[in-house]
């Protein structure tokens, strides 16, 4: 059983005992005879031994213990404690109080003696940096303009949300509810994944479907979560006046709100969340506790794409509240039929070109099985980044993933598709969609069109990455391998370059173009 011993008990030794002893293990405290009965009243649990800390000898009859805490708010008594326990117990976890108004000399030795030292100036300090570089000053904002809204406030996410969108905007109108105002959690388009819909349906979560016969007037203000701007992504007017912002990503143009938080360096937006009810002091009811963690694990492929120490800070938090058997069966949800087939399609029809993967699969009628296509196929040995698109009324919808390269697909995808169509998302996970236009009449599954949807998607992504088969120099990534080349050489996905081309390369580095797509 892990024992902790917390010696002296001033303002800091109280906060101490009081958080300590509804941890498991043993807290024993020594005290002088004044605080004991007190200490004892207050906390039955622990034990306390009344003693002087500063005596010799008293840590000798005390039990071993894995951790000292010396929390006295004399500064020259807790040296002296401090040098006692240190003799003590040397392997134990020693944290010590620098006490009030500690003298230079004082504070420079018990910073050496112990593990870690607690200094109220320093801890001040480093409070309020945090604080302000984490727009701690902002909360005072937002709640000032959710005040000032006059009317429900739709909390946006972006077209068919993902995860991370969902809990976040849940959570958004939860707190917003907290401030006493109204507000509806809203998207454009649908929720198809299997995993997002199992985690609306489990969860419980209340969200409202807009489309572009929905009447705005309705509400009195306007939130976007995990994404920066009306109209783009979204089926908001682009002309929409916007109030709040709550995004990670990176803006790719002006921002226009009344109180706008932009964090790129978290790897979700629902971290940004977790933060905002943190400082407020405000509890995560488990449903949304539960959404937000889901969020943060899918956003940063559990932890490991684009994460920061925020993420796991808030990661850690939500464990406390989430609702942990819910969130397994969010996690591994039956499989639709439609996933199956586009996995399977995309797999017959892949083409491999060194290590990266495109694969047209035709109609689909799910857009987020491309996704799920996408994920499968990078587990491919030696394929770094993936590419899976189809067709769904004249929409070509694309989705890309990367692991392991220092490939933006963010960038690229907005290079290669942003003067032709919308695209964007993550460096390592990213999305694109093209309006067929006057091509939309012609069946999904047509060979013509197939071909002409091949030729597009494949000559825009490879030229951008040097990879287009006609090129002479293709780079590393451009070392095909003819084994995994799956069409004859007659078939026309890519135009220009035979099949020999494509085998062709020279060494060199896979790059993107600098030439990038007007902004959104």
């Amino acid at each position: 059983m892990r024992t902790r011993l917390v010696v002296g008990c001033g303002r800091l030794g109280a906060t101490l005992i009081d958080t300590l002893s509804d941890r498991p293990g043993r807290v024993v405290v020594v005290v002088p005879g004044e605080r004991a009965t007190a200490l004892r009243e207050r906390f039955p649990s622990v034990d306390v031994t009344v003693e002087d800390p500063t005596e010799p000898g008293v840590f000798e009859t005390l039990p071993d213990a894995d951790s000292v805490l010396v929390a006295g708010d004399d500064p020259a008594r807790n040296l002296e404690t401090a040098e006692l326990a240190r003799d003590a117990f040397p392997a134990a976890f020693l944290l010590a109080y620098a006490g009030l108004e500690p003298p230079a000399d004082i504070r420079q030795s018990l910073a050496n003696l112990a593990d870690r030292l607690v200094d109220p100036p320093a801890v001040f300090e480093t409070f309020l940096t945090e604080r302000v570089e984490t727009g701690e000053t902002t909360m005072h904002e937002l709640r000032k303009v959710v005040a000032d809204i006059d009317g429900p406030l739709a909390v946006v996410m972006h077209d068919n949300p993902d995860p991370d969108a969902i809990a976040s905007a849940v959570a958004l109108r939860r707190l917003i509810e907290y401030f006493g105002c109204s507000a509806q959690a809203c998207y454009y388009g649908s929720i198809n994944h299997q995993e997002n819909r199992a985690m609306v349906n489990l969860l419980e979560y209340e969200l409202r479907n807009l489309d572009a016969e929905s009447d705005l007037t309705e509400f009195g203000g306007f939130a976007l979560v995990d994404h920066a701007r009306p109209g783009v992504n979204d089926g908001l007017p682009e002309d929409t006046p916007v109030d709040i912002v709550i995004d990670h990503h990176p803006p790719r143009g002006p921002v226009s709100a009344r109180f706008a938080d932009l964090r790129s360096d978290a790897g979700a937006t629902s971290t940004l969340l977790v933060d905002y009810y943190r400082r407020l002091g405000v509890d995560i009811e488990p449903a949304v506790a539960t959404g937000l963690l889901f969020g943060i694990r899918v956003d940063t492929d559990e932890f490991s794409r684009e994460v920061s120490v925020a993420d796991f800070e808030a990661g850690a938090e939500l464990l406390a509240n989430a609702d942990l058997g819910r969130l397994e069966r969010v996690e591994n949800p039956s499989v639709s039929s439609d996933t199956v087939e586009t996995i399977a399609a995309a797999i017959r029809r892949r083409q491999r070109h060194g290590s990266v993967l495109l694969s047209g699969v035709g109609a689909i009628n799910d857009r987020d099985t491309l996704a799920q296509a996408a994920d499968r196929l990078l587990n491919l040995e030696e394929i770094t980044t993936t590419l899976v698109y189809g067709i769904i009324d004249g929409t070509v919808y694309i989705s890309a993933r990367s692991r392991g390269t220092d490939l933006d697909l963010g960038e690229t995808l907005r290079a290669a598709f942003g003067q032709i169509g919308s695209a964007g998302g993550h460096a390592e996970m990213a999305g694109a969609q093209i309006e067929l236009g006057v091509l939309e009449s012609i069946d999904g599954d047509d060979p013509s069109l197939v071909d002409i949807v091949d030729e597009l998607v494949a000559d825009q992504f490879l030229d951008v990455l040097d990879l287009h088969p006609s090129r002479a120099s293709l780079g590393t990534y451009g070392q095909s391998d003819e084994s995994a080349v799956d069409v004859p050489e007659s078939d026309s996905w890519v135009t220009g370059g035979s099949e020999p081309d494509r085998r062709e390369s020279n060494a060199g580095e896979w790059r993107v173009r600098d030439t990038q797509p007007d902004e959104e």
